[in-house]
Order: structure tokens, then sequence, then C-alpha cells
């Protein structure tokens, strides 16, 4: 399994490298100025029509390179083609315009998941470079797009970017921020490299994923900086498997999770590959391996990583909540194992006291133990986690002892729904095959609860 896996993840490397070497090398032919197509950078003038045209124009001629110089350039929703690179020189910004009508959707594919408004699109493209020392600025805070509009169906923020079937895609460089809903989403795409990209989405409003891969293959995100208000790296699959992922090197935080796979995990997740990152300041969690939608979760690698400031560190939750998302049908049930997580250092803290200066249970549940759980009669198998050191707050009482924990089977998988779980170091139920090799729990103060609590496990391993 694990020759397989490098065999896999070694051609996404070669792959996306050779890709990039072949659209750099086609950059160098044609540029256009996107001031010579009307664009002005005052940070009022609306340049949609200007810049879609410099983007036809770059398309038209076989490819070459649409250049943004310094300034502010105001736009709506722009359609981006194969062979093209955007490049924002240090001082340049696309801002997305605060007119909801400068998003319109006719000419767009139907999400999958959300609603169809984004700032930038593309989808059946080829050959599409992001790149440069700039900003794309979505401008979608809360009080601008909400949530929910007076009059108005539906949630209908628009996200900072959706690309829907492409290939051959780079992301290097430039800095996104406030995006009106997720983030950087990209859809059934293949051959994908994220380089040196900063991600600014924290506090401004909800459901702010970084980069949000639904179905991708052959993907390296490598030297990153996330911060994200959701999920930061967040893998899904409403129809098609994520696989044959490479992320490292990457510094990350969030509200909800630095890694998320899931919830949407009908297509499943094979074959991925997470090392030497930094994961901080993220209270509901860290790691999220879930699979609730039908799929395989296996063969996934883990390793070299520093956790501080986080909540539950490992949640692996294999569960049977079914959607299909709009595809009809029932999802059958999924299967999750071959996790492999190792070198990992980490450090648990309780978060946000209430008024009264206590923590309240959801908090405490947030600042949870390693979770790793199937349901009844679908066990998550062959679970290894090795040379991890893992300190954990002290909040257990003889009452948080003896709790019996919900199956909830059917429900959005979120360890902290579970409530405060009775050990504290690890939870560990219907699973197969568990193995703790030099796995070192620590406890900072008094808990009532036990370190670590087996149900239904056949096979666990600690030494």
């Amino acid at each position: 399994m694990k020759r397989r896996c490098l065999v896999a993840l070694w051609a996404v490397l070669v792959v996306v490298s050779t890709g990039t070497l072949v659209q750099a090398q086609a950059d160098k032919s044609n540029i256009f100025n996107i001031k010579t197509y009307g664009a002005v950078g005052d940070g009022v003038t609306l340049n949609t029509e200007a810049l879609q045209k410099t983007i036809d124009a770059c398309h038209a001629a076989g490819g070459g390179t649409v250049w943004v110089p310094a300034g502010e350039f105001v736009i709506g929703t722009i359609h981006l083609k194969s062979h093209v690179t955007l490049s924002l020189d240090y001082g340049a910004s696309l801002l997305g315009s605060l007119d909801w009508n400068d998003y319109p959707t006719d000419s767009l594919r139907n999400a999958r998941e959300g609603q169809e408004e984004c700032l930038l699109y593309a989808e059946d493209a080829t050959d599409i470079r992001i790149e440069g020392l700039g900003l794309i600025d979505g401008r979608g805070t809360p009080e601008t797009f909400p949530k929910r509009r007076p009059g108005v169906r539906g949630d209908r923020r628009p996200r900072l970017l959706r690309f829907e079937s492409c290939k051959n895609l780079t992301f290097s460089g430039l800095t996104y921020t406030r995006t009106g809903f997720w983030g950087l989403h990209l859809v059934d795409c293949k051959q994908i490299q994220f380089n040196a990209v900063t991600i600014r989405f924290l506090n401004q409003g909800p459901n702010n994923d970084g980069i949000d891969l639904d179905g991708c293959e052959d993907v390296l995100i490598e030297n990153c900086d996330i911060q994200s208000g959701d999920d930061a790296i967040c893998l899904k699959s409403s129809l098609n498997p994520c696989r044959n992922i490479v992320v490292r090197n990457c510094r990350v935080c969030s509200h909800t999770a630095p890694l998320k796979f899931g919830s949407s995990g009908h297509g499943g997740f094979i074959d991925v590959s997470v090392t030497n990152c930094y994961f901080y300041d993220s209270p509901m969690g860290a790691i999220k391996l879930t699979l609730v939608d039908g799929g395989r979760l296996e063969n996934i690698e883990i390793s070299r990583l520093v956790m501080e400031n986080v909540g539950c560190p490992i949640f692996i939750r294999l569960a049977n909540r079914g959607s299909t998302f709009g595809k009809g049908g029932q999802a059958t049930m999924g299967s999750l194992k071959n996790i492999r997580i190792r070198d990992v250092v980490a450090k648990v803290t309780l978060q946000d006291r209430d008024q009264s200066g206590d923590y309240s249970n959801t908090e405490k549940a947030k600042a949870g133990p390693i979770m790793i759980s199937g349901i009844p009669g679908h066990p998550v198998e062959d679970i290894s986690l090795e040379n991890v050191k893992i300190s954990f707050a002290a909040y257990g009482s003889e009452e948080d002892a003896k709790r019996v924990v919900p199956e909830d089977e059917n429900r959005y998988p979120e360890q902290f729904f579970f409530g405060v779980l009775p050990a504290w170091g690890a939870y560990i139920r219907h699973a197969k095959n568990v193995a703790f090799k030099n796995v070192e729990l620590t406890l900072r103060g008094e808990d009532a609860r036990q370190e670590i609590i087996l149900d239904d496990v056949e096979g666990f391993v600690n030494h």
C-alpha cells in the first residue's frame, strides 16, 4: 500500500511540475495589459467588461499573460479561459463589486453545493495560471452580502473563485481575502498546484472556507499561509473521489479545522499525503477525517505536524448520513481504513470563557480527546498513530466520566456534537486494528475521566 501511495503521489508532482513549465513558457509569448482594453484602477470604476475583453483577446491569440498593473480594479464575475495567465503586479488589486447585479449566473454551471455566484469562474478549461504579488479581495463582508437577504430566495453570497472540470491549474503567490462564501472552490479539476498562496478569511463572516477541492485529482498544495473562518484545506467529494493529493510546508489556522475531509464524501478520498505543516489557533479541532455519504476514505499519510492552541487534535469518523447531493438514489455505506498519522506534537487548549469566567460544555467538547469512531456493524479499520505527543487541558468531572455517548449515525460529522466525552486522551469505538506506537498523552491538571476508552474495538495495540 505504501509503495502504491508513493508512486501515485510522485505522479502528482511530475504532472503538476510539467504542466507548470509548459504554461510558463507559453506566458512569455503574449502580454495583454488590461489598461489597453480600458481598465481604470481608481477603486471605483467597474472594470468587468475591460478585464473580460483582455482575457478573451489573450485566449483568441492562443494564450499568454493578462497583465494587471498596480491599481485598484473593481470587477464583477469574470470568466477565465484556457491558456491564460492572470498576473497581478505588487500593488495591484482586483476588488469584488459591492453590487449584487454584477454577479450574474445565467452562463455559469449549476453548483453542487451552495449557490452559483462567484467572482472568478472557469469551466472545461485547461492551462490557467493565477500568479503575482497582488491581491484579490472579494469584499464579501456580511454587511454587503448577508447570509439571508430580504426578498431573495436562498443564500446568494458569492464565492471568490469557482472552477469546474478544468485541468492544469496553477495558483502562485497572490493574497486572497474577504470572500462572501467559500474561497477557492475547485470541482472535478485535475493537475493543480497551489504554491506560496496567502489566504486571509479569518473573522470575515460565516462559511469562509480557504481551499475547497471537490472531486479533484493530482493536487499539490505547498508553502501556503492560510487563515480561514471555516475549514482551511477542505477535501470534498459530492460526486467523484478526491485522489492523489499532496499538502506540505503550510501554515494553517481556522476557526473550524485546518484540515478537513468532508462533510460531503459521496465519492471518497484516496491517496492523500500531508506533511511538515504547522496548525495553530484552531479552537474547533485540527485534523478531521470524516466519511458519511458513502465512498472510500483510505490510504492517508499525515506526518511531521506541529499543532498549537487547537481543539480536538484528531477526529476520524465513519457514519451514514447518506446524502447524494441531488443525484437521486440512496448512498451506500462507505468504508474508512488505512490511516497513518506519525511524528505529531500538539497542545490542546480550552478557549472562549463565558461571562461567569468558566468554560461551557460546548467549549469543553471542542477541546476533546482523540476520537476514532465508526458505527455499529461498520468499523473503521487499520488506523496507526506513531510518535505522537499530545498535551490536553484538564476539565473532566465525575459526571463527565459516566456519560453515555450517542451514536448519531446520521448527523453532520462534528466532534463536539457528541458532547464532553468520558475519556480525556482517546475515545475509540466501532474500530478494528488500531495501533498506538510511542503515543504520549499528557494532562495539564486533574481530570476524573479515563485516559483511553475502547468500545467495540477489535485488535487495539498500545506500546
